[in-house]
C-alpha cells in the first residue's frame, strides 16, 4: 500500500503548544502522524523559534518568515493573510500533487489566488475571523489598535466570503459550520472537534480552595473578561479568585490588587498551571467571543472541578451539558457562591467521560483522513 502523504502550512510553529490555534495544530500533526501519514510541515514565523520536536512527527519541516508591519498590510487584503504570502512555500507545495491542509484563514493566499488549482485543499477554521476581529475592536481601548482590528474585520467578511466555497472547509465548532453556511452559503463545510493534549479525565473529587480565571492576559478579549470578573463579581465576594496566565498588563495588576480576595499569577510554568486548575473548586470562565472553541474550558473540563461559563463560552463546542451557565453578574455570584460549597463527586467524574465521543484525536484523524484520501 503506498504512503500518503500531507502538506500542512500552519499560520505559526505549533511547538511548543501554548496556545489555542497551535494546540489544535500540533496535536492533529502528532494524531495523523500515529495514522501513518506523512507529514511535509510548512511554518509561517515571527516571534516562534524553529522546534527540533515537529522532525519527530515530520518527514520534512520548511519555516517562512511573515512580513511584519507595514510590509504585509494592505488596504485591500487582510493583515493576517497578506502577511503570509510565500513564493517558496508556493514553489515547495508545487513540487508534488498532495493533499494540502491549510490551518487557518491566515494561510489561504495561494488559494484564493487560484495557484493552488486542480489540488486536494482543505481549510481549517480556527474561528470565523471577521467576527472575532470585530469582538476583538470592541474590547480594544487603543483608537489605533481599534480602528486597525475594524479595518482587519471589514476586509475579513468580503474575504471569508470568497473563500467560503474555495474548498473543503473543516470548522473548529458546530456555530462556526452554522455561521458560514448563513453568512456565505458554504456549500461543503464540515465540523471536526479541536485535537487536544488530554485524553483521560484527571479531575480530582472533593473541594477546592479558590475560584480560577486563566487564559492568556495579552488577549484583549480575555483582559475584558477578567475586568468584568473583578469589577462586577469578585468585587463583593470573599471567596478567594486567582487569575494566571500570560502577559498581564499593568491595569490588570492593579485591578487585582484593589479586589481584597483576588491573586494575580503572571507567566505560570505549565506545571504550575495544570496544578493551579485541578486545585480549584470552580474554575470560571466567561467568554465574549462566540467564535471558535475555548480550549482553556476544554483544559478545566478534562483536568479540574466545576467548570462556569456563559452561553458564548460553550457555543458550538458541544461540551455545555457539562458545564454551569450563567450570563449577569449576579448570576455569576449565585452560581460561585452555591459551586463553592458543593463537593465535586465521582458521578461527575464518570459524566465527563462522554467528552470523550466528543474529543478524541485518534478518531478526529481517522474522520480528516477519510476526506483527504
Amino acid at each position: 500500500m503506498p504512503d500518503k502523504h500531507l502538506h500542512i502550512v500552519s499560520l505559526d510553529v505549533p511547538y511548543p503548544a501554548d496556545n489555542g490555534g497551535m494546540i489544535d495544530v500540533f496535536y492533529k500533526i502528532k494524531a495523523l502522524h500515529k495514522q501513518g501519514i506523512k507529514i511535509h510541515l510548512h511554518c509561517f514565523t515571527k516571534e516562534r523559534k524553529p522546534a527540533e520536536e515537529l522532525n519527530s512527527y515530520c518527514v520534512e519541516v520548511n519555516y517562512y518568515k511573515r512580513k511584519e508591519n507595514l510590509k504585509g498590510f494592505s488596504l485591500f487584503m487582510p493583515y493576517i493573510v497578506n502577511s503570509r504570502k510565500s513564493d517558496l512555500l508556493l514553489s515547495n507545495l508545487q513540487k508534488d500533487g498532495y493533499p494540502i491542509l491549510l490551518e487557518g484563514i491566515h494561510c489561504t493566499y495561494h488559494l484564493q489566488i487560484n495557484k493552488l488549482k486542480g489540488r486536494q485543499v482543505l481549510v481549517r477554521l480556527h474561528n470565523v475571523e471577521f467576527e472575532y476581529y470585530n469582538k476583538l475592536a470592541k474590547n480594544e481601548r487603543s483608537i489605533f489598535k481599534r480602528l486597525y482590528f475594524l479595518h482587519e474585520s471589514k476586509l475579513l467578511k468580503g474575504y471569508e466570503k470568497k473563500m467560503a466555497n474555495a474548498g473543503l472547509i473543516i470548522a473548529i465548532s458546530k456555530q462556526d459550520v452554522e455561521l458560514y453556511q448563513q453568512l456565505f452559503d458554504a456549500q461543503q463545510i464540515h465540523f471536526l472537534s479541536a485535537f487536544i493534549p488530554y485524553n483521560t479525565i484527571t479531575s480530582k473529587k472533593g473541594m477546592g480552595e479558590y475560584c480560577l480565571y486563566q487564559g492568556n492576559l495579552a488577549i484583549n478579549e480575555n483582559e475584558e473578561a477578567v475586568i468584568w470578573l473583578l469589577e462586577n463579581v469578585f468585587n463583593d465576594l470573599s471567596i478567594p479568585f486567582i487569575i494566571a496566565g500570560k502577559s498581564p498588563s499593568h491595569k490588570l495588576y492593579l485591578l487585582a490588587e484593589k479586589c481584597k480576595h483576588a491573586t494575580l499569577i503572571a507567566d505560570p510554568s505549565d506545571k504550575k498551571l495544570q496544578e493551579l486548575i485541578a486545585n480549584a473548586q470552580i474554575n470560571v470562565l466567561p467568554s465574549f467571543n462566540k467564535t471558535g472553541v475555548k480550549l482553556k474550558l476544554l483544559n478545566a473540563l478534562f483536568n479540574g472541578r466545576h467548570c462556569l461559563t456563559n452561553k458564548a463560552g460553550v457555543a458550538g463546542s458541544g461540551v455545555e451539558q457539562f458545564c454551569f451557565i450563567a450570563e449577569t453578574a449576579a448570576e455569576f455570584k449565585a452560581s460561585i457562591n452555591n459551586l463553592y460549597e458543593h463537593d465535586f463527586a465521582h458521578l461527575e467524574i464518570q459524566q465527563r467521560q462522554n467528552i470523550l465521543k466528543y474529543y478524541n484525536n485518534d478518531l478526529n484523524a481517522q474522520q480528516l483522513i477519510s476526506w483527504i484520501h
